[in-house]
């Protein structure tokens, strides 16, 4: 079968690489069947509902910074980051606390996050390769990586994909003399609708994967675009689909499709892509769905205590759906309390079911808090595990 993503091609340095074919060509669009299209437009109608739900969530701002999160734990998992999403929200309320050593990568990947959802918001700023670097930038600068990333830069030399060096890879990208012309082929197909909207974000992934533009990275920067392709075409009001955490669920088949897409075979990819589109929108929905009950539940429970507590708590459970994990010194910065008086009204919280002790203090390092039941909803097993409460050798709240 004729390849249609690029002709492998062999290297004066005596190994073959992937020289991509221009993009997107005609054939692309004669491999989708009506089959794929009717499911592509099922994609859409969720994308729709999401969208709509979600711009109606109180405190949406702070829903997303946990959806934000979710994604940046499991797009980081994919590399081989071993935190979890509540490593990451230890790392977020005590960065100096011995939290996961790898929490740092979620942060710079929710960095990242926020960083380009502002630069698509200003007037006249495209979405460009610029932005694509800058993106890439805010992901690498400074963060913990497998390899020297060389942040907001292509890549002038050559990487490749699994084995130990080139001529033994599993796939090797365009050479890097080669990049221009992929490259300026992917900035094009970014601003030209090209088959239905939940497939181009399925190519505009798979392409910028085959081409590997960066030294390191790459994943972690092809996720956050299918996010940003659907914002910046309309398709999506807020950052609330993320697909990284089914990539996750399914690895090794998301792997397996990304190297049959740069062998030529675009189907199996696309059909996988669309499938996570779905998946994700309807677990998403359900998602605010729950969170909306929850925070009802939760401003129901503290409107019993009394007027002046209640009127504190209802601040803190407002801000706890942007940060679930919380230290008693954050909790004091929230109400203007004396530590003694912090203290007491934490109690109160976990008296009323909405709080619970995540890890004791133990020498200079603080208690943590956290709303197990709002983190709860983001992860498919609780997070049973990841929120027992860590032994301390004593108390320092």
């Amino acid at each position: 079968m004729e390849n249609i993503i690029g002709t492998f091609k062999k290297h004066s340095n005596g190994y073959s690489y992937l020289s991509v074919s221009p993009f997107p060509s005609k054939q692309i669009r004669a491999q989708v069947s009506g089959a794929l299209l009717h499911r592509a437009n099922e994609a859409q109608f969720l994308l729709g509902k999401l969208s709509g739900i979600t711009v109606l969530l109180p405190d949406v701002d702070y829903f997303i910074n946990s959806y934000v999160m979710k994604d940046a734990a499991s797009s980081s998992q994919i590399e081989g980051t071993k935190a979890t999403m509540v490593d990451a929200f230890e790392y977020a309320a005590d960065p100096t606390g011995g939290a996961d050593s790898d929490a740092d990568d979620i942060a710079y990947y929710v960095r990242a996050l926020h960083y380009g959802l502002r630069r698509l918001r200003e007037e006249n700023f495209p979405f460009s390769l610029r932005f694509i670097r800058e993106l890439h930038e805010e992901l690498m600068q400074g963060a913990r990586s497998t390899h020297f990333s060389d942040p907001g830069s292509f890549r002038r030399t050559q990487n490749w994909i699994g084995g130990t060096r080139p001529d033994n890879a599993n796939f090797v990208p365009p050479a890097p003399e080669d990049l221009p012309t992929p490259l300026g082929d992917l900035e094009g197909f970014i601003h030209s609708p090209f088959i239905h909207p939940v497939i181009d974000a399925g190519l505009l992934h798979a392409q910028f994967e085959t081409i590997h533009p960066f030294l390191d990275g790459n994943g972690r920067t092809g996720r956050l675009l299918i996010t940003f392709y659907l914002i910046h075409h309309g398709y999506l009001d807020l950052p609330v689909l993320f697909l990284s955490a089914y990539f996750k669920k399914h690895q090794k088949t998301y792997y397996q499709k990304l190297s049959q897409y740069h062998n030529g075979d675009i189907v199996p990819w696309l059909e996988f892509f669309v499938d996570a589109v779905i998946e994700t929108a309807t677990e998403a929905i359900g998602i605010s769905k729950s969170v909306t009950e929850l925070r009802d539940r939760d401003l129901a429970s503290v409107s019993k205590l009394s007027a002046r507590t209640a009127d504190k708590a209802t601040q803190v459970v407002r801000s706890l759906y942007r940060e679930p994990i919380v230290s008693t010194t954050t909790i004091q910065e929230w109400l203007g309390l004396t530590r003694p008086g912090t203290i007491k009204f934490i109690d109160r919280l976990i008296e009323t079911g909405i709080l619970k002790l995540h890890r004791k203090g133990e020498g200079t390092r603080p208690s943590l808090y956290a709303h197990e039941e709002y983190i709860g909803i983001f992860s498919e097993k609780n997070n049973a595990e990841s929120l027992i409460v860590k032994p301390g050798r004593k108390t320092n709240p």
